[in-house]
C-alpha cells in the first residue's frame, strides 16, 4: 500500500515533534481493539441438532427458518466429552464474534469456542481476570465451570442487552436503578487493588494506546479516507485530532482493570423487573485507561446518561475528555480497517450508534 504520509493540521505537515516512530497497526485501535469479542450476543441462532451431529459426523444443523449451519465436529464433541450426563435438548449457536463461537445449551449452560489456536492466551487471561472479578463486583459475571485450552464453559446469565431503546422503555425508578448499577459496576471494577490484579497475575488490556498509536491512525484517516470524505467530514476529523496534533489533550492515566468492551450486548438486564442481571465478555479486560469504559457508555447511550453516572464516579469528569475523544474515533478505527482488509462489514459495525457524544473541549 505504500507508506502513510505525514498527518497534518488542516494542511499543514504536523512537526517532526510532533511525531514518533511506530510500528503500522493493522488492527483496530482504541476500546475494541481487536474486537475480539464483536456481537457475540446480538444474534443467537436456535439449531435443532440432529442425531449424526451428536455422534460428531456431520457438522451441519438445521436453524429455525430453513437455513443451514455448518459447525465444527469438534464442538459437540467437547461438549459431550465435558458432559457426558448432559442432555442437548435445546442449543443456541452464535459465531458473530471475531475470535470466539458461543453455543448456549438448554438456556442453561454457556460453551466459548476459540477459533484458532494462537488465541487460546486470551482466554487464559481472561479467566485470570474473571477469578479477581467475580467476587468483588455486585453483578452476576461468568463463573467458569470448564477451563481447557480452547475452551471454557459457565453458567448461563439470563437477561436482554441493555440498549438505549431498552432503557427508554424503562419507567423512571427503573431507568434510575438500571443506571445506578451500570454507575456501580464501573466504579467496583475500576476501583480493585493493583496488589490484587498483580497477584492474580492480571494481564494489560490490548485496548491500552500511545500518542503514537493516534497519530498513526490519523495518518491512515487521511490517506485511506479523506478522498472518500465531504469537506465538513475532513474538517470534523481535522478538529477531532488537533488537541492530539498539539499535545493539548492529556493521554496520560493511572492504570485501573477495565472491561474494555462494555457494548450493549456484554450489558444483560431484564426488563420485566428492570434491573441488570449480569455482564459477560471479559476477553480484552485488563489493565488499561479507565477512559476507555467510560468513552464505550457514551456510544452506547450518550453524553447525558454518563453524565448521569457521574454522580457515582466523580474521577470520571477529569478524564470525560479522553473518553469523548475515544469515542470519537470508533468509526475511523472500523472504517479505516474495513478499507485496510478489504471488509465491508467493518465499515458497516456501528450503523445505529448514538451520536449524543459532546464535542472534546481540551485547549
Amino acid at each position: 500500500m505504500g507508506s502513510v504520509p505525514r498527518p497534518t493540521i488542516r494542511g499543514v505537515p504536523c512537526p517532526a515533534s510532533a511525531m514518533s516512530e511506530s510500528a503500522k497497526v493493522t488492527r483496530i485501535l482504541g476500546f475494541a481493539s481487536c474486537a475480539p469479542s464483536i456481537y457475540h450476543w446480538t444474534v443467537c441462532l436456535s439449531v435443532v441438532w440432529t442425531r449424526t451431529l451428536l455422534s460428531g459426523v456431520p457438522h451441519i444443523v438445521d436453524v429455525e427458518g430453513g437455513a443451514r449451519v455448518k459447525v465444527p465436529a469438534r464442538y459437540p464433541a467437547k461438549i459431550r466429552a465435558t458432559y457426558p450426563d448432559l442432555a442437548l435438548d435445546h442449543v443456541q449457536l452464535n459465531s458473530d464474534g471475531m475470535v470466539n463461537d458461543v453455543i448456549v445449551v438448554n438456556r442453561a449452560l454457556v460453551c466459548r469456542f476459540v477459533r484458532n489456536q494462537r488465541d487460546n492466551g486470551q482466554l487464559i487471561g481472561e479467566a485470570a481476570i474473571l477469578k479477581v472479578v467475580n467476587d468483588l463486583v455486585d453483578l452476576p459475571t461468568p463463573r467458569l465451570d470448564h477451563l481447557d485450552a480452547g475452551f471454557a464453559s459457565y453458567p448461563y446469565i439470563p437477561g436482554e442487552p441493555l440498549s438505549r431503546s431498552a432503557i427508554a422503555k424503562l419507567s423512571a425508578s427503573g431507568r434510575s436503578q438500571v443506571l445506578d448499577q451500570l454507575a456501580v459496576f464501573h466504579r467496583q471494577l475500576h476501583d480493585i487493588s493493583t496488589d490484587a490484579l498483580a497477584a492474580a497475575n492480571v494481564p494489560a488490556s490490548p485496548t491500552q494506546r500511545t500518542r503514537a498509536d493516534w497519530l498513526d491512525l490519523y495518518a491512515r484517516v487521511q490517506h485511506l479516507l479523506f478522498s472518500h470524505l465531504w469537506a465538513h467530514q475532513r474538517t470534523w476529523v481535522e478538529e477531532l485530532f488537533e488537541p492530539i496534533l498539539l499535545g493539548q489533550l492529556d493521554l496520560t492515566y493511572s492504570p485501573t482493570l477495565i472491561h474494555g468492551d462494555l457494548a450493549i450486548y456484554h450489558v444483560f438486564h431484564d426488563p420485566d423487573r428492570e434491573t441488570l442481571t449480569g455482564v459477560i465478555d471479559f476477553g480484552v479486560a485488563g489493565l488499561g485507561d479507565p477512559a476507555c469504559d467510560i468513552a464505550i457508555q457514551l456510544i452506547n447511550y450518550g453524553d447525558h446518561v454518563v453524565q448521569r453516572m457521574t454522580d457515582d464516579n466523580p474521577d470520571w469528569l477529569p478524564i470525560i475528555d479522553r473518553a469523548r475523544f475515544l469515542a470519537a474515533t470508533l468509526e475511523l478505527q472500523w472504517a479505516t480497517t474495513g478499507i485496510e482488509q478489504n471488509d465491508a462489514s467493518l465499515l458497516l459495525a456501528h450503523i445505529g450508534g448514538n451520536r449524543e457524544i459532546e464535542p472534546v473541549t481540551a485547549t
